[in-house]
């Protein structure tokens, strides 16, 4: 890990990206975002949003879609380019590129654990060697998970703090996943992986997808994550659409 004085601000602080940035980025992050998704991502005026992503229309870079009773922006092919062509500008101008790098390294060593949480809270074994549903009725297979998904909190957090001192687009991540454990923990159990909200695993995904975006790594380019811990939520591999 850097120094610690590589934590702090630079004398000119932190880059606040430019709206129109934002509003690709947040339709890349969102996978699919309407006017008002879009905007809320970024605390951004609506109107300001709505202008930018016409803008980006006429460009090619986003298209209208529907799916699934949802319409909203998406991204092109073009749009993805140009994303991320604007965002290693972003970085290469803060001088950023070797803190991000080293953030997005620690984050991958971990990603494998946050997958197996979410498998291991959508499927358990039923004691025959068979994988079935999770019915949450077993508290101690449930616990275990959420122990894990507790200590992933303490992996993103400070993640999340240390990029938002560089890169204010950053901030948000770790508040946002620990604000999701909390539902879990007083009852609300679909917040560990409901899709289109706030949840831990949509919060991890798309904390994934910003590094990945912001230094133009393609998915099947990413490096082989540095040894971690065993996680401690029980081995079951299953299925799971985290990443």
């Amino acid at each position: 890990m850097a120094n610690p004085t590589d934590l702090q601000d630079s004398p000119a602080g932190p880059v606040v990206s430019d709206p129109e940035l934002l509003a690709l980025h947040a339709v890349r992050l969102g996978g699919m975002a309407d006017d008002e998704r879009a905007a809320a991502r970024y605390g951004l005026d609506p109107e300001v949003v709505r202008e930018a992503l016409l803008d980006h229309e006429a460009r090619g870079w986003v298209t209208r879609r529907a799916f699934a009773g949802t319409r909203g922006w998406s991204l092109t092919d073009a749009g993805r380019t140009e994303g991320e062509r604007r965002l290693a500008e972003e970085l290469a101008g803060a001088g950023l590129g070797p803190f991000v790098r080293e953030r997005y390294e620690t984050f991958l060593a971990d990603n494998a654990r946050c997958l197996r949480a979410c498998t291991n809270w959508q499927v358990r074994p039923d004691g025959t060697g068979r994988l079935v549903v999770n019915d949450h009725g077993d508290a101690a297979w449930d616990g275990r998970v959420l122990d894990e998904l507790t200590a992933l909190g303490r992996v993103i957090e400070p993640l999340s703090e240390q990029l938002g001192t560089r890169l204010v687009r950053f901030r948000g991540y770790g508040a946002r996943f620990t604000g999701a454990l909390a539902r879990v923990r007083r009852g609300e159990l679909s917040w560990v992986d409901r899709v289109r909200e706030d949840s831990c695993h949509t919060v991890w995904m798309e904390l994934h997808e910003d590094l990945l975006a912001t230094l133009g790594i393609a998915r099947g380019e990413e490096p082989p994550p540095a040894t971690r811990r065993p996680a401690d939520a029980g081995t079951t591999e299953g299925t799971s659409d985290a990443e």
